[in-house]
């Protein structure tokens, strides 16, 4: 009998999941978000971020770690740009996110980003926290987060897209650690990223075939660089200063994209002079997406 499928409430699967056995949590999100930070943390935690990502590097420490694994792993960036091109007919990228809201057995709202929280970002709101989704978000701890419906979860993701947050879902297996609860392959997690504060500008670090297994790219997505571009490279507006992983070489005053990107499309949105084409060219770009996501985690 699946203890998932007789819980009735939050409370109820805790009561249950509790005659299991004594489950150790390491609550780091409640201690990002509860305790008042001290002097020098926020410096700390930065350099304990490029440590552990450097460790990606490392063979075969990153086979074998249970975060560097591409069969724990799977996330990818919904790009939020509004003039992308699209095959006749094709969804949209948010629909990915959407029928995941709408499939999930549960769906639980974290009511502050512990990046944003811990840099104590001033260009993001801080108040627009995780998605999570699944039978195991119901483990999130409830002092920082609140389960909600579908349509509560959409008004969620509407209101960090319209901040300029971009999404990045799928399974993370450090996310597991992150809010402390047990990986069970039962948790999609949804992060609304800034280019400023998040641990995925950790990804810089990673190499190419690593952020291949693990960040993959939207299946069928291209961004270009047009002949509209004049070489702004000298600008703080310019797009090498917004690629959160350093994607973007800029090779006498000219932009060019790297095969380090993995398609945000924040770079198209930063241009002042709209130089950077952001298109999909794979009808099925979404399914595909889906499939390789739920081979991985189960949210239903």
């Amino acid at each position: 009998m699946s203890v998932y499928r007789d819980a009735l409430s939050r409370g109820e699967y805790m009561r249950q999941i509790d005659k299991l056995g004594p489950m150790k949590k390491k609550r780091f999100i409640e201690k990002v978000l509860l305790r008042e930070r001290e002097p020098g943390q926020v410096k700390k935690t930065r350099l304990s971020a490029e440590l552990i990502a450097s460790l990606s590097k490392l063979s075969p420490l990153s086979s074998v770690h249970p975060w560097f694994k591409a069969n724990r792993t799977d996330m990818r960036w919904l790009p939020i740009n509004e003039d992308i091109e699209l095959p006749p007919g094709a969804p949209a990228p948010l629909e990915l996110l959407e029928r995941f809201i709408e499939e999930s057995s549960h769906r639980v709202i974290f009511e502050a980003c512990g990046c944003r929280t811990a840099y104590q970002c001033e260009q993001h709101p801080r108040d627009i926290g995780c998605l999570l989704m699944g039978d195991s978000t119901l483990e999130s701890p409830p002092s920082v987060s609140r389960e909600v419906g579908p349509a509560e979860a959409k008004e969620h993701m509407l209101r960090a897209v319209e901040a300029g947050l971009v999404p990045m879902v799928g399974k993370a297996r450090v996310d597991n650690f992150i809010f402390g609860i047990k990986d069970r392959r039962r948790m999609l997690t949804t992060c609304f990223c800034c280019d400023c504060c998040c641990m995925s500008r950790y990804e810089r670090f990673f190499p190419v075939d690593k952020l291949d297994e693990l960040f993959p790219r939207i299946d069928g997505i291209h961004l270009e660089v047009t002949d509209a571009c004049d070489g702004c490279g000298d600008s703080p507006e310019a797009c090498a200063e917004r690629c959160y992983i350093k994607a973007i070489d800029v090779v006498d005053g000219m932009p060019t994209i790297t095969d380090r990107c993995r398609a945000c499309g924040r770079c198209a949105i930063a241009c002042p002079v709209h130089a950077i084409h952001v298109r999909i060219d794979e009808d099925r770009f979404l399914e595909k997406s889906y499939e390789r996501i739920v081979s991985q985690v189960r949210h239903y």
